[in-house]
Order: structure tokens, then sequence, then C-alpha cells
């Protein structure tokens, strides 16, 4: 018989191999990635040239609550920069579990003593490093062009692990993609024409309020905008005169944003480690 077709050897049953193969397999991504540091570059110039583009381009012509002042605006703007980039890091995953895929990794993968989720698992946790990493650079040129935060450190926090939380449940959106495609070109394209609609109909880039009704149904309990008002509320950053709209998500923020984050990770983990069991059986 093959090398292929034998059953994998078995390991260490239960949580602690799972947690010691996703942890071995998250090393192996993030070396990969100090080894090829345009992956972190490029992911770091999108949402710079967002950061100014709105900032220079929009402030002071779009008015959030009562007020046009480009401050207001750069303040009520960069909550939804932050929430894009951890979003659109989405694409990044599931090119790279489809790269993974097409090489033929998951073969190597089967004839070791491993948890078979592990791979995911290491994966999405890698790039939530990345992510977290580039959240830092980006929240330290935001502050360059004078975004400021009016809450204590504590909230602060709070915001940006909320954004990670959102970032990496969206990662296994990511995994599904990258592992239901046959190229790594197709997991891009397909992790990015989804975000679009999701990332611009919302409260990211202008006032919910603002927006035609469907739309502003849509933004109101899109998991997205949930997010970005709810790191509005912990940073400071809600403009003078501003009102929340009347649906439950954009009144308890906080809360909503949790519980969709939960859903979302605990919903597309279990389809795309289905799958690559599937996939890999």
């Amino acid at each position: 018989m093959s090398a292929t077709t034998q059953a994998a050897p078995k390991g260490r049953g239960g949580v602690a191999q799972a947690v010691t193969d996703s942890l071995v397999v998250a090393r192996r991504n993030l070396i990969r990635m100090t080894r090829i540091p345009e992956i972190v570059l490029f992911g770091l110039i999108q949402p710079v040239m967002f950061v100014i583009l709105f900032t220079y381009v929009f402030g002071g012509s779009i008015q959030v609550g009562g007020s046009l002042s480009s401050q207001d605006y750069r303040e009520f703007l960069m909550a939804g920069i932050f929430a894009q980039t951890v979003t659109f890091a989405t694409a990044g995953a599931g090119a790279g579990i489809a790269e993974d895929m097409h090489k033929g990794l998951v073969d190597r993968f089967r004839s070791l003593p491993m948890a078979r989720g592990a791979v995911l698992t290491g994966r999405t946790l890698a790039d939530l490093v990345q992510t977290a990493l580039t959240l830092v650079v980006l929240a330290g040129v935001a502050l360059l062009i004078g975004w400021r935060t009016s809450e204590n450190f504590g909230k602060i926090l709070a915001g940006f692990a909320l954004l990670l939380l959102l970032g990496y449940a969206f990662s296994w959106i990511g995994a599904l993609i990258g592992l239901s495609v046959r190229t790594p070109e197709a997991a891009t394209s397909g992790g990015l024409i989804w975000l679009f609609p999701l990332t611009f109909i919302s409260n990211a880039f202008v006032d919910s309020n603002n927006l035609p009704t469907f739309f502003r149904h849509i933004a109101e309990w899109n998991p997205f905008s949930t997010t970005v008002q709810a790191c509005r509320e912990l940073f400071g950053n809600l403009p003078p005169g501003f009102e929340a709209p009347d649906a439950w998500p954009m009144q308890h923020p906080v809360w909503a944003s949790v519980i969709w984050s939960v859903l979302i990770l605990l919903t597309f983990r279990t389809l795309a480690v289905r799958k690559y069991r599937r996939a890999a059986g």
C-alpha cells in the first residue's frame, strides 16, 4: 500500500494535541511571512492609502452627526478603516489556504499524526498575528494625521480586541473560500468580491442615518457596522450631535459585535473544518 493511501499515524488525542498542532502550523506560517516581507508590506499599503485619501479628500465634505469638521470626520473614519483592514485580511487567508491545497501540502499533513483542524486553525492564528501588527502600524499612522481617542486605556484595548475578534471570525470565511476553489487567484477574487458591499453598505465611511431607507436597514444590522459602532463608542470617537439609529445592534453595539463575531466564527469554522476533512479524506 502506498504512503498516500495508508491511514495517518495516531498521535495524542484530544484538545492537547489540537492546540499543540495548531501552534506548530501557526509558527510555520509566521516564519514564512518573515521570509516574504512583501506580504506584510502590501497588506499595509491599502489601509494607509484609505486613511490618507478619505482624510484629505473627503474630510470636511462628509457630514457626520451635525458636523462638517475635518477633525470630527477623521475620528469618525478611523474605526471604519480599522474594521475594513481586519476584514480585508480575509482574502489573504483564503488565498494562502488555497495555495497550500494547490501545492499538495494537505497530502503531506495527512501522513502526520496531527489533528485535522489544526492546519486551518494554525493558518488563521498566523493571519491574526499579522492583522494585529497591521493594526498597530495603522494606529500609528492615524495618530500622525491627528486621530485621537477620549476614553480610558481599557476601553481602547477593548475596541481593538473587538476588531481582532471580527477579523479572526472573518478569516474562517476566507478559509472556507480557499477550500472551495481550485486556485489562489480564485480565492483572492472570491474573498474580496463580497467584502466591498459589506464594508461600503455600512456606517464605516458615512453616517448610516443619511443612507437611503433600504440600505440604511442593511447597514444597521450589518455585523461590520456593529463592530465599527462599538469601536467608536469605546474610542470616544462619536461626533457632536450624532444619534445612533434605533436598531438594536446600533443601540447595544459592543454586545452585538461580540454576538455577531462569535456566531460567524462558530458557523464558518465548523463548515471549513468539515470541508477540509472531506477534501483530505
